[in-house]
């Protein structure tokens, strides 16, 4: 939208309307197709199927696309691993700034299209833009100037130094396609716009993929650039990502378009993304901190327990893809909906993805206490590390059914610019239970590591009905952004 009243020819291309009569399969096809539904007054079956089909493909290709570059880097040898590794747990840092902006600006735009005001949509989508691009740029200057040391600060030898500052450099001093990627998808996403994320992350790993063993191995005129090669295919695939995106919302759609009126810096709306960015980031930050000290305490018990606890994570993410992509949608839903004063059809939102989601992890749940040990298989043949996977599976599973409603009901407090509650929420559960609770039962009681499964369990149960409790209060109703 523009400040004036645009000619009918000037509007943006609307997208595909949807068509009566269709098959049983037609509701998926015009969710990835991203058809055009008011999210507001749509069934809540329909408004969840448009979001959340394409937010769990965008997940099977990014899960998809970890796998084929560890692929690629692991035939380079231990120390090529090693420096993918090291600068990967610095990149977990820029992953929580840049998910914490994001959910910010999400919650905005959604409120934003919730209200049928496309001006005031665009212009929080280019302050979140400007605000996501000044702490890139800050953190690629820190990182391409200091990286042999910072590698060295996380306790790299120098032959992985040596081996792998190049990589470091390139990835933190490109650490802007990040931050934009995941930025201007979940702009896409609280415009209603899913499908659009999902083709824009679909290109970006799909050129990952493509360039990865070309600047890895060398392939005609390009020359073999080794490990530094993944970093330069990544930030390249994913440059040209951000490319489309800035395209997209120049030539606009039909509830979000970025005109040129749009562009100037407007400081108090930067503060109003910046502030709910803060709690979401402190979301983040908890979570991975919380992460690093559970494998610290699981090392203590040797790299069996490690191996199969990373082997079951592993296919726990990959089997919730689906729950994640339902959190995600609910939250869109709850921002959308709010911004149109229908705070009641928000919470209904909220629960029906929640039993869906919940119906869904049950039956996961059961695949996983039954099967277990044939989907290890699959991964691994050492009997002991098989044993402490299967265990994994078999624990967390039982929690199931509360993690579904815990997914849910933390991402739609941030839908609807409540991120405080989540991360104090966070902040008592996974660092004054789940921590020393995990440290209690792994190393004073006979569960040794699966102790560590078992505060999984149990913490993430305590946070579903912590954060289902506090939902039901209904004060992020009331929250105003």
């Amino acid at each position: 939208m523009t400040e004036s009243s645009p000619s009918a020819a000037a509007l943006p291309s609307p997208l595909p309307t949807a068509e009566p009569n269709r098959g049983i399969f037609r509701p998926l096809l015009d969710a990835v197709r991203g058809v055009e539904t008011d999210l507001t007054e749509a069934p809540l079956g329909r408004a969840l199927l448009m979001l959340a089909v394409p937010m769990i493909l965008e997940m099977v290709m990014e899960s998809i696309f970890a796998m084929v570059d560890v692929f690629w880097v692991a035939h380079l040898g231990a120390r090529a691993v090693a420096a993918v590794g090291l600068t990967e747990s610095m990149m977990m840092i820029v992953y929580s700034l840049a998910m914490g902006v994001s959910i910010g600006a999400m919650a905005l735009v959604a409120r934003r299209i919730g209200e049928k005001n496309g001006d005031a949509a665009a212009r929080t989508a280019v302050q979140g833009i400007w605000l996501g691009l000044l702490l890139a740029l800050s953190i690629g200057v820190l990182g391409a100037s200091f990286a042999p040391q910072l590698l060295g600060l996380m306790g790299a030898d120098s032959e992985v130094v040596h081996t792998g500052s190049n990589f470091t450099r390139v990835m933190l001093g490109g650490n802007a396609t990040v931050f934009l990627l995941f930025l201007i998808n979940s702009v896409f996403r609280g415009a209603g716009n899913a499908a659009q994320a999902m083709r824009v992350l679909w290109l970006g790993n799909a050129l990952n993929i493509a360039l990865g063993p070309v600047f890895i191995f060398g392939v005609g005129p390009v020359p073999a650039l080794g490990v530094t090669g993944a970093a330069v295919a990544t930030t390249l695939g994913r440059g040209i990502a951000v490319l489309y995106q800035l395209s997209i919302l120049r030539r606009g759609t039909s509830k979000l378009s970025v005109k040129r009126a749009h562009l100037r810096v407007d400081p108090r709306l930067m503060a109003a993304v910046l502030e709910l960015s803060v709690s979401a980031t402190g979301q983040m930050l908890i979570s991975m901190t919380s992460y690093i000290a559970l494998m610290r305490i699981l090392s203590a018990f040797g790299s069996a327990p490690l191996a199969g606890y990373t082997i079951g994570f592993r296919i726990f993410m990959f089997a919730i893809l689906p729950a994640f992509g339902l959190a995600n949608a609910a939250a869109t839903l709850v921002g959308q909906n709010l911004g149109a004063k229908r705070p009641d059809r928000a919470e209904a939102s909220v629960w029906r993805a929640s039993n869906v989601s919940a119906a869904f992890l049950c039956t996961v749940g059961v695949a996983f206490l039954v099967g277990a040990p044939w989907l290890v298989r699959l991964f691994t043949s050492e009997i002991e590390v098989a044993r402490h996977a299967v265990s994994y599976l078999r624990i967390v599973s039982l929690g199931f059914p509360f993690y579904a409603y815990g997914m849910v009901v933390s991402q739609s407090f941030n839908g609807a610019g409540d991120t405080r509650t989540p991360t104090f929420i966070n902040l008592l559960v996974f660092w004054a239970l789940q921590i020393p609770l995990a440290w209690g039962l792994s190393h004073y009681t006979r569960f040794g590591a699966e102790g560590v499964f078992a505060t999984l369990a149990f913490s993430f149960s305590i946070f579903a009905v912590v954060s289902v409790l506090a939902f039901r209060r209904g004060r992020w109703k009331r929250i105003h952004v």
